[in-house]
């Protein structure tokens, strides 16, 4: 097979390795999103009886960030009021704004009470509603019912 050769170092060259190695790592760091230039974003509006929550998403459907009327500090019945949903719209769009969104299409879900009052605070600020479409999910006929019970 042949001889292994042991090269040995010198602790001025293991230093100098260690170095860059600490130099190579710490070039990795995480972009956030307001520095990565997001102009068109979707938001998902899902309204239930209970709370509604917000989405925000890049085109290809990476979360940007969320909220929602709990997440405010709302509890109980008020999370399904719909000021708690403009007043959870207002902090998105505050976040939007601090990122540099211009346009933004909208998908709403949902029957809850807060679907229209987010949608009305939404116009309020200074980004632009592409399109507005609803994705509630609707039965078209339904289960398909149990057989006939045989006595």
């Amino acid at each position: 097979m042949g001889k292994k050769r042991v090269i040995k170092q010198t602790e001025e060259e293991i230093l100098q390795e260690a170095e860059q190695d600490v130099k190579s790592t710490s070039k990795k760091k995480k972009v956030k999103a307001g520095k990565r230039g997001v102009e068109k974003v979707r938001i998902c509006i899902s309204a239930s009886y209970n709370n509604t929550m917000l989405t925000v998403t890049d085109n290809n459907g990476k979360v940007l960030f969320w909220t929602s009327a709990g997440s405010l500090g709302f509890k109980g019945t008020k999370k399904s009021t719909p000021y708690a949903a403009s007043e959870s719209m207002n902090v998105a769009a505050e976040k939007m704004e601090k990122m540099g969104v211009k346009e933004a299409s909208v998908f709403v879900k949902g029957v809850g009470s807060g679907r229209t009052s987010a949608l009305r605070a939404l116009a309020t600020k200074n980004i632009i509603i592409t399109s507005i479409k609803d994705i509630t999910p609707i039965p078209h006929n339904g289960c398909r019912p149990p057989k006939a019970r045989r006595l």
